[in-house]
């Protein structure tokens, strides 16, 4: 199985791998998220650390469960032949009705098939009252004409 684009990336190859990738989250669907990693893939998540998909699955299961209205920006930060950095915000809300914004880096390495091998990833969270929301579209992929992190300062 291949999810191209493949290494080497180019800064546009890169730039496309990432936007993939935030439409796959946006989707929320864990099960079709997973299969863009090796099936034992290693992530470090905060201060969570998952081996393989079936552990992607239940982590992302539970995440999108806690975090509803989950709207997903990623930006490229940087990329070599296998690797891409990624700056990131997210906008979510709890179950007692508190908005976050949630923003975070990734460092990502990819197989020669284009599968993510290794994701470390760094969050922190920010409450935010709901008249703060920068990330209004409808629940699912983000829009092309919707404003980038760039774009919207952060």
């Amino acid at each position: 199985m291949t999810r191209p684009p493949l290494p080497p990336f180019t800064a546009e190859t890169a730039a496309q791998k990432v936007r993939l990738a935030e439409d796959a989250w946006n989707s929320r669907n864990p099960d079709a998220v997973s299969l863009a990693y090796t099936p034992d893939s290693r992530w470090r998540n905060r201060s969570t650390f998952l081996t393989g998909r079936a552990e992607i699955v239940a982590f992302l299961s539970s995440k999108w469960a806690r975090e509803q209205e989950y709207r997903l920006i990623k930006e490229l930060w940087a990329n070599t032949d296998a690797r891409i950095a990624v700056r990131f915000a997210y906008e979510w809300r709890d179950d007692v009705g508190q908005w976050w914004r949630s923003y975070g880096n990734e460092n990502w390495e990819f197989d020669e098939h284009g599968l993510m091998a290794v994701r470390h990833a760094s969050i922190n969270d920010l409450p935010i009252d709901e008249t703060d929301r920068l990330f209004h579209w409808p629940q699912g992929r983000r829009p092309d004409d919707h404003p980038s992190l760039s774009d919207l300062e952060l």
